[in-house]
């Protein structure tokens, strides 16, 4: 199954004629995703709160849940009372609207809220419908600021404004909709949003975002090494990724320095002890994400390696303050 998704993803990236007959369904899809989105914008409801969507265009990974994190702490930082709402994705939760507690089994509310929840130390309010997680958490927790992660699409919830990160390596490959193409609306949105954020390069209009690498951290004791002195103790390593995006997490480890043996999941996938059992004994290190689902692991040998997004503060502010001032006091 993996090898079938990695399959077409590399079509809509790198081209492959049998995505051809696909075209009209992808054609399909962007009319009727147009066509939500005009009738959103008639509606025009306005939020109970101010709200900040941040999500994108394309399938998989781009970067948002770090920007995410990074817009909810400095948001704390100036005082402010944000709240982070989310689908929960890759969660199984027995009842929404569902607030994430720390201690929570990312099995039930999905592994991005329960990163943010832990790293950005703000509460996150998780409904498949986010409209209802947004009254859950207007009622429960009166912020001053919701944001959404991930939610562009999703048109039954109001917002202030919108930011949108794209894979600046990646972009928007044939940009053709699904199924034709990794695009969930046509490229023209990106021309209608607020802010537009390009992970790890630039990119027309858009803003850069670099996901900055931290110490790596091992799971069963929280022993912390900066890249130098892990490279001095292991060198060779396997490299672990269950994101939407695992080549960009190789890539860093190479770029550490690191002799990387690569093994991709699927986004969100559900680990188990067998998955990490490779039998040289070298160091495995995975993404933070992947690291919430590991904890339990009795093994010295997983590592993960935190990531954060470098934005200058000032973009993050402007992003906040576009969100407060389109709300009417």
């Amino acid at each position: 199954m993996v090898d079938w998704r990695r399959r077409v993803e590399r079509g809509w990236y790198e081209g492959s004629g049998w995505l051809t007959p696909l075209r009209p369904l992808g054609w399909l899809v962007g009319r009727v995703a147009g066509r939500r989105l005009r009738r959103f914008r008639r509606r025009a409801e306005r939020p109970p709160v101010p709200v900040l969507v941040v999500g994108n265009v394309a399938v998989g990974g781009t970067g948002k849940t770090p920007l995410v994190i990074a817009l909810a702490r400095r948001a704390r930082e100036r005082g402010l009372n944000p709240v982070v709402i989310s689908r929960g994705y890759g969660g199984r939760a027995d009842a929404y609207p569902r607030v994430v507690a720390l201690h929570d089994d990312p099995r039930e509310v999905g592994d991005e809220p329960l990163l943010i929840a832990r790293r950005a130390a703000v509460p996150v309010v998780l409904d498949p419908q986010r409209d209802r997680a947004l009254r859950r958490a207007v009622t429960e927790f009166q912020p001053d600021l919701v944001i959404s992660d991930d939610g562009l699409q999703h048109y039954a919830l109001p917002r202030s404004s919108e930011v949108v990160v794209i894979d600046a390596r990646r972009g928007l490959g044939n940009q053709r909709c699904l199924p034709a193409g990794p695009l969930r609306e046509p490229a023209s949105r990106l021309s209608q949003v607020d802010f537009l954020v390009a992970n790890g390069g630039a990119w027309p209009g858009a803003t850069t975002m670099h996901l900055v690498p931290g110490d790596l951290v091992r799971l069963r004791d929280g022993e912390t090494l900066d890249a130098a002195a892990f490279r001095e103790r292991y060198g060779a390593v396997h490299g672990v990724a269950g994101i939407g995006n695992p080549e960009r997490f190789f890539r860093t480890l190479a770029l550490l320095g690191l002799a990387v043996t690569p093994h991709a999941f699927a986004d969100h996938h559900g680990f188990t002890a067998a998955d990490l059992d490779f039998a040289d004994g070298r160091p495995v290190i995975m993404t933070e994400k992947d690291a919430v689902k590991c904890r339990d692991f009795d093994d010295p040998r997983l590592w993960m390696l935190p990531v954060h997004a470098n934005l200058p503060p000032a973009t993050l502010d402007a992003m906040i303050d576009r969100a407060l001032q389109s709300q009417p006091q």
